[in-house]
């Protein structure tokens, strides 16, 4: 039964369930169909690699983002967590570094369904489809769960069955799954970065803990089911791919999963593999416009943020003018970004982001739920470690829009408060 909102709160309404599909809404987006191609062109068959550090370092930021959304369970992640352990500006900073890298990733998902959809009116569908999904937000988060929950089985279903017939197909052979001497470690790097992005959507579990039933119990096991899902998949279906179509194949491949069908001798799945290409971006959407939403109400709560963000609907119970913000900020970079660019960005921001949640998770006492020290330090070290292993365009940028947001802080705190 939902727990009555108190005025000016979120109502909570989500169980462990609705969690974890909010988790693999996320991460089972452009990762999957986007992704690998871009890492096999960095690392070769070294994606496997690749694939294994990103996870490693999901897994770090996943446990340190667990214990601290027990700890602080309100809307905004991160932005809360480095507020409240490390300072004002610590926390400010990683808000930011999720709002902007994390807009970016929205743009990129409305994009990846222009792309499949219609190649040619490409801006135009990720216009429309921003605009759709976040009235889906503005109605509220358990329409929005339960639609995810739909799309989430979809994507699930076309990805099962890539995988059936890459692994039963003629052409598959187990001999291009060999690391080759052309695999550099800095390639590794770079397409871990890149897996990065795909594994970065169990945050949206915690930036909703004012909205999860018990969330003390549910966040940390929601987490770490979804991140375990999605690493699963995701590494049954790099493997398919490899073995169906090498490093070089693909490497080459605009639509990887597309080609791995078509290369496995089934043609007739092509069609059936781009439609669940862009109904998993736009559950990857769904969920982002949602958390990004979150952490924008958390922001302008503090005023960090322009304060009439803060508003929540007195029936819907939701952040309404944070998510028509979002919503139209997204709408005009869905229509202008270049998709690659966007990736690069957004991952490059949300490493930081958490980055700033590693070292949050460090100053916690065992009564409050610490990981073990190597999680924290490991991740901390791997998020930077990735960040600047990414193209050095993602970077300059990357850099460049937190200075801004640091200078931002600087201009409305004054150098006496906090």
């Amino acid at each position: 039964m939902d727990s009555p909102a108190e005025p000016g709160k979120l109502r909570r309404h989500l169980g462990l369930f609705d969690a974890v599909v909010v988790g693999l809404g996320s991460m089972l987006g452009a990762g999957v169909f986007a992704a690998l191609g871009p890492g096999a062109q960095a690392a070769g068959a070294g994606l496997i690699i690749g694939l294994a550090i990103a996870a490693v370092v999901a897994y770090c930021n996943a446990t340190s983002s667990a214990r601290l959304a027990a700890r602080y369970p309100a809307s905004g992640g991160t932005y809360v967590y480095g507020r409240e352990r490390l300072g004002a500006f610590w926390g400010y900073l990683a808000g930011w570094g999720f709002v902007v890298g994390k807009t970016a990733s929205c743009a990129a998902m409305a994009l990846t369904v222009g792309f499949y959809l219609w190649p040619e009116r490409a801006h135009t569908v990720a216009v429309a489809a921003t605009v759709a999904l976040t009235a889906v937000n503005y109605l509220g988060v358990r329409k929005a769960a339960w639609l995810t929950r739909a799309i989430v089985a979809v994507v699930l279903a076309v990805l099962a069955a890539v995988a059936t017939v890459a692994f039963t197909a003629p052409t598959t052979e187990a001999a291009r799954l060999r690391i080759g001497s052309d695999v550099t470690v800095g390639g590794v790097l770079q397409a871990a970065g890149l897996l990065f992005f795909a594994f970065a959507g169990y945050a949206r579990i915690a930036t909703l803990g004012e909205e999860v039933r018990d969330p003390a119990r549910t966040i940390p096991r929601a987490v770490g089911l979804a991140l375990g899902i999605v690493l699963a998949v995701y590494g049954v279906v790099a493997v398919a791919a490899l073995a169906v179509l090498g490093p070089g194949g693909l490497a080459a491949a605009e639509a990887p999963l597309s080609q791995t069908v078509r290369a496995a001798g089934a043609a007739w799945m092509v069609p059936v593999v781009a439609a669940g290409a862009a109904v998993a971006a736009l559950g990857s959407l769904l969920a982002l416009i949602l958390g990004v939403s979150r952490t924008v109400l958390a922001m302008a709560r503090d005023r960090r943020l322009p304060h009439g963000l803060a508003a929540v609907h007195p029936r819907f119970g939701v952040p309404h003018r944070a998510e028509a913000a979002v919503g139209a900020v997204v709408a005009v970079l869905a229509a202008t970004a270049d998709l690659r660019g966007a990736i690069g960005f957004s991952s490059f921001c949300v490493l930081v982001y958490y980055a700033v949640a590693n070292a949050s998770a460090w100053t916690l006492t065992r009564a409050e739920g610490r990981p073990a020290r190597a999680v924290p330090v490991a991740g901390v070290a791997g998020c930077l470690v990735l960040a600047f292993a990414l193209p050095a365009t993602s970077v300059v940028w990357g850099a460049a829009v937190l200075a801004v947001g640091a200078v931002f802080y600087g201009l409305r705190t004054g150098p006496n408060r906090s």
